[in-house]
């Protein structure tokens, strides 16, 4: 098992890095030995704010590709920082293996906005706008709505909800390939 991995950026603006994306995902996967039934997706945001919206909205769309995953946080039950905490004791409970993918919105340098990092890591969300919430997941996963800067709860607010269409889409395949190639694959992850 790899026991440093520097976070990967993945160009949502490239269609096919996506599947760049699900390689390495697959990958993470594979170092760690997880079996695809123990994954569960947590899907961070705001269904009230633009650019926080990234993670119920990926929710939303991996309910579709991914029917069968264990998957928290939605459009319709968006995780936020008001139940974080609560939802984290309910993925403990129900699934005392898990290996989670946290997912959510981030704000970057200019350069940087489309992007996707990828990081075998806990995810803190709520930092770029200056809450203090628990650290969550075993992996990382952003989209990069906007910049960072002055009053990043304003900039949050005023993304463009193309941007975030586009990563909620680029995402989506990306978790959808490299689970079904870890689903499908002879390489046996447990």
């Amino acid at each position: 098992m790899n026991t440093f991995y520097e976070t990967k950026y993945f160009n949502s603006a490239s269609r096919k890095q996506y599947v760049l994306l699900g390689d390495a995902f697959f990958e993470l996967l594979s170092d760690y030995k997880i079996e695809t039934k123990n994954l569960v997706f947590l899907c961070i945001g705001s269904d009230r704010s633009t650019g926080d919206c990234l993670g119920p909205l990926i929710g939303h769309k991996l309910k579709r590709f991914l029917p069968d995953s264990s998957i928290y946080g939605s459009l319709e039950n968006p995780v936020h920082a008001k139940n974080l905490e609560e939802t984290m004791n309910l993925i403990q409970k129900k699934h005392p293996n898990a290996f989670i993918i946290a997912i959510d919105a981030s704000l970057g340098q200019k350069k940087h906005i489309g992007y996707v990092t990828l990081a075998n890591h806990a995810l803190t969300p709520g930092l770029g706008v200056d809450k203090q919430l628990l650290s969550v997941g075993n992996i990382a996963l952003t989209g990069i709505v906007n910049m960072n800067g002055y009053a990043n709860s304003f900039i949050l607010s005023s993304t463009r909800l193309n941007t975030v269409m586009e990563l909620a889409d680029f995402i989506t395949l990306g978790l959808w390939y490299g689970t079904k190639k870890a689903t499908n694959s002879n390489y046996t992850l447990a």
